[in-house]
């Protein structure tokens, strides 16, 4: 009798071994699809999470930033200190002199600029420098140049905003009375503006016609690397959780397989 219960046992056990490694509930592969499914949550979470701390989702009300930015796009924000703000950014802002409501203009020029308009075909002027920007509405391009023509000495820790539609954009030209000839403090802005999300989904390029003045432009914001995350984050869960139902419909592959040729 001992000799069979040490053979029932250890055939039973040998079972066990085999049905383990066949069938996916166990070994090295389930700990491995354990292991991905974790750092799979891990990244996802963590992805959204730091983008809801780093991102402020606006809509946009108006098409004065068209066709950067049209009515009703949703956009996002990177949460960011006023004097991060470099020439050629999308900012959102709110100062009372303009409207109680954040509003979305471009910076074209920072403290200590002189920005003056207008140069040939209706170009800003920004340090004596006429800037080619590309990123406007062409058709309100020659408006500008039969507006409002101005000088303006931007003071220190002020911003000179301007809408890339510049034939409709009421911004710092219908300002230029106020206090500051329409700048806005720096310590205004809410958000710099890195990313469409809907209805399309793209990121807001920075302009490199600002490169050459003092300064520079701004670095993009960890948007790319926090979709990143969730992408990565999401395959690592879908793998890891697809592992063990793969495995268990090969293990019964392999095991028919004998049975059928017999």
């Amino acid at each position: 009798m001992g000799g069979t219960q040490r053979t029932q046992a250890g055939g039973t056990n040998s079972i066990r071994r085999g049905t383990s490694g066949r069938d996916g509930r166990g070994g090295l592969g389930n700990v491995l699809s354990g292991i991905a499914v974790a750092i799979g949550f891990a990244l996802f979470l963590g992805g959204f999470v730091w983008g809801a701390l780093v991102y402020q989702p606006y809509t946009v009300p108006t098409d004065s930033m068209v066709p950067t930015v049209k009515p009703g796009d949703r956009v996002l924000a990177q949460r960011i200190d006023g004097a991060e703000v470099r020439r050629g950014d999308v900012v959102v802002f709110t100062d009372t002199a303009w409207s109680n409501s954040p509003m979305v203009k471009r910076v074209v020029a920072v403290g200590g600029d002189t920005v003056s308009c207008c140069g040939q075909g209706g170009r800003l002027t920004v340090n004596g420098k006429e800037l080619d920007e590309p990123y406007l509405d062409r058709a309100g391009v020659e408006a500008v140049g039969t507006g409002t023509t101005f000088e303006v000495k931007v003071p220190e820790g002020n911003l000179f905003l301007m809408g890339d539609r510049r034939g409709a954009s009421l911004d710092s030209r219908a300002h230029l009375q106020d206090a500051g000839q329409g700048t806005v403090p720096r310590s205004a802005v809410e958000g710099r503006v890195d990313a469409l999300a809907w209805p399309s989904m793209r990121m807001v390029d920075r302009p490199g016609n600002f490169s050459a003045l003092p300064g520079g432009t701004s670095a993009p914001g960890p948007l790319r690397l926090q979709v990143a995350a969730v992408v990565a984050g999401a395959a690592l869960v879908v793998l890891g959780a697809a592992y063990g139902p793969v495995a268990r419909v090969l293990g019964r592959g392999r095991r028919r397989g004998p049975a059928g040729a017999r």
